[in-house]
C-alpha cells in the first residue's frame, strides 16, 4: 500500500466491503468463484482502482482495496457488485435459479475504512479467511 496521485490530491483511501449473494446462497464456488476474481480485478484495474486483498467465500466476498477520493464508498461497492452480477449471471444462467431472477446479489453490504495502521490487520484477516473456511 503507498499512497496514491490523481490530478488535484494525493491519498491513502482504503475500504473493507463485505457483500453476499441473495439469501447468502452458497453459490460463489469453482468456476463461479474463479471468475468472479477475475471480474473484480479487471474492473478495478479498468478504473485505476488497487486491490488490495481479495477472497471470495462460498457465500460471501470481502474485498479491500484503494479508492481515489473522487469516487463515493457507496458507488465503489456498487460498480463492482452491478458489473459482476452482470457478468456471472449472462455466463452462468442456472445462477438465476438459485438466487431470484435477474439478481445475484442481496442489496445490502458492510463497508469500513481502514487507517494505514489497521490496514494490515484487515489484509491479514482477509487472507485468514479461506484457512478457517468461514468469515
Amino acid at each position: 500500500m503507498e499512497i496514491r496521485s490523481g490530478r488535484h490530491s494525493r491519498y491513502l483511501i482504503l475500504y473493507h466491503m463485505v457483500w453476499i449473494p441473495k439469501y447468502r446462497r452458497t453459490v460463489l464456488e469453482g468456476p463461479i468463484a474463479d471468475r468472479l476474481k477475475e471480474i473484480i480485478q479487471e474492473t478495478a484495474k479498468e478504473r485505476g482502482w488497487e486491490i488490495i486483498a481479495m477472497e471470495v467465500m462460498p457465500d460471501h466476498v470481502h474485498l479491500f482495496a484503494s479508492v481515489p477520493p473522487t469516487i463515493r464508498p457507496a458507488d465503489v461497492v456498487k460498480v463492482f457488485k452491478g458489473v459482476s452480477a452482470r457478468k456471472l449471471l449472462l455466463e452462468f444462467p442456472h445462477l438465476q435459479k438459485r438466487t431470484g431472477r435477474g439478481t445475484l446479489w442481496a442489496p445490502s453490504y458492510f463497508m469500513a475504512t481502514a487507517g494505514n495502521v489497521s490496514a494490515e490487520t484487515i489484509r491479514r484477516y482477509i487472507e485468514e479467511q479461506r484457512q478457517k473456511g468461514g468469515g
